[in-house]
C-alpha cells in the first residue's frame, strides 16, 4: 500500500505544534522538518533528562516556544506569531498513576488546556485544520474484549481516562459552536499505547524495563496480565498527519474522531511485551510482580480501527514485535553514542519505505 504521508502536501506548510517537546511530539516534529515544514512549537520544558528532544536536536529544525498551556495569553501570542495553516495539539498530562497524585493539574492540562487551544485557534486567522490528540483511554471501559470504536461513549475511571474524555466533548463544542461556521475543520484523534525509542518517561513501561534490565535489577510490574493495544510511536504519527492533509483538502468531511491503533492481534499483555525485551536483553534481564497494591487500571484496553482502514485508507506498518524491537535498537544505538538526530531520522525514513 502507497505511503499516505505525502512529503510534497506537507513542504512550506506553517504548523504549530503543542507538546513538541514531549516524546510524540519530538517524533513529529522531525518528521515534520523532514518533509520541509515549517514548524513552530509550544511546550514546558523537556521533562526528563535525558529527553529526546535534546538527544535528536529536534530544536535545532524549529522555532521552539517555552510555555505552559493552561496560559491562555501566551499559547495564543505563540500562535499568533506562528501563522499556522495547521495546528496539531499534543501538550498533555500523559500519565494514569500521576493523574491520581495530581487530579487537579491533570484536568487543568488536559481539559482546560483543550480549551485553552481551541479558543486561542478561534482568534488566530489563517488556521485551517486542527487535529487534537485524544487518547485510547477516552473511552468507557467495560473490561470488553472487543475493540473500542469512535462511536462508543467516553467516559473515565481515573482522572487522566476521565480528563480524556472531557477532551472529546471540548472538541465537539468547539466545533459545532464555533470552528465549523469559521471553515476551520477540527478532528481528535484516539491512539493506543505507543513505545519507541526517547521515550524516559517515569511508570512507561519500556524505558522502565530497559532502566531496569541496565541496573541489573529486576524490573516491577504493576498489572503484567493488562492487556494494551501496543504500536510503534511512528504508528499513531502517520494518522495524525494523513487526517490533517484530509481536514485541509477537504474539509469537515474528516471533523470528527478517529481512532489509530495496532492491528487486533498486537494487543498483547504487558507480560510479553516485557518478555520480548529480555529475550533480546540477555539472561541477566528479570522481572517480577508488585507486591503492594496498585492504584485501578483497566484490565482490557484494545481499539476498533475499521473507520480508519476503510476511510482514510490509513493501516499499521509494524507489528508489535517489530515495534518492541525497533525501541530496543534505538535505546541500544543512544548507548553506544550514535548520532541519534540522523538514526532517529533514518527511523521515519525506514517506517515509510515498510508496505
Amino acid at each position: 500500500m502507497e505511503n499516505l504521508v505525502n512529503p510534497a502536501f506537507w513542504r512550506g506548510r506553517r504548523v504549530f505544534v503543542t507538546g513538541h517537546t514531549g516524546f510524540k511530539g519530538s517524533w513529529l516534529c522531525l518528521w515534520l522538518q523532514a518533509m520541509g515544514a515549517e514548524v513552530s512549537g509550544y511546550a514546558l520544558a523537556p521533562a526528563t533528562s535525558p529527553a529526546l528532544f535534546a538527544v535528536a536536536g529536534v530544536a535545532r529544525g524549529m522555532t521552539s516556544t517555552l510555555g505552559d498551556v493552561r496560559d491562555y495569553p501566551a499559547l495564543t501570542a505563540a500562535m499568533a506569531a506562528a501563522r499556522p495553516e495547521i495546528v496539531l495539539h499534543l501538550a498533555a498530562q500523559p500519565l494514569v498513576p500521576l493523574s491520581y497524585a495530581e487530579p487537579v493539574e491533570t484536568f487543568a492540562t488536559n481539559a482546560m488546556g483543550t480549551v485553552h487551544l481551541l479558543e486561542a485557534v478561534r482568534h488566530v486567522p489563517g488556521i485551517k485544520a486542527v487535529v487534537v490528540v485524544s487518547s485510547d483511554k477516552c473511552y468507557e471501559n467495560r473490561e470488553q474484549d472487543q475493540g473500542y470504536r469512535e462511536t462508543d461513549p467516553m467516559g473515565g475511571h481515573d482522572p487522566y481516562s476521565a480528563s480524556k474524555g472531557c477532551t472529546e466533548l471540548i472538541v465537539a463544542s468547539y466545533r459545532r459552536s464555533f470552528l465549523a461556521a469559521q471553515g476551520v475543520a477540527v478532528a481528535s484523534a484516539r491512539a493506543g499505547n505507543v513505545i519507541g525509542g526517547g521515550d524516559w518517561t517515569a511508570s512507561r513501561l519500556v524505558p522502565d524495563v530497559l532502566a531496569a534490565f541496565a541496573a541489573g535489577s529486576p524490573v516491577t510490574l504493576r498489572n503484567p496480565g493488562a492487556i494494551r493495544p501496543w504500536q510503534h510511536v511512528l504508528e499513531p504519527l502517520s494518522g495524525y498527519l494523513t487526517l490533517a492533509q484530509k481536514l485541509v483538502e477537504e474539509g469537515d468531511a474528516w471533523a470528527e474522531g478517529w481512532n489509530f491503533g495496532p492491528a487486533d492481534s498486537d494487543a498483547k499483555t504487558v507480560a510479553w511485551v516485557v518478555e520480548q525485551l529480555a529475550t533480546a536483553w540477555g539472561p541477566d534481564a528479570r522481572w517480577a510482580v508488585a507486591a503492594e497494591a496498585q492504584v485501578h487500571e483497566a484490565r482490557i484496553l484494545k481499539l476498533d480501527c475499521g473507520k480508519a482502514r476503510a476511510r482514510l485508507g490509513w493501516h499499521p506498518r509494524w507489528p508489535a514485535d517489530t515495534a518492541v524491537a525497533r525501541s530496543l535498537g534505538w535505546y541500544q544505538a543512544w548507548r553506544k553514542g550514535a548520532d541519534m538526530h540522523t538514526y532517529t531520522l533514518d527511523e521515519i525514513a525506514a517506517f515509510g519505505r515498510t508496505p
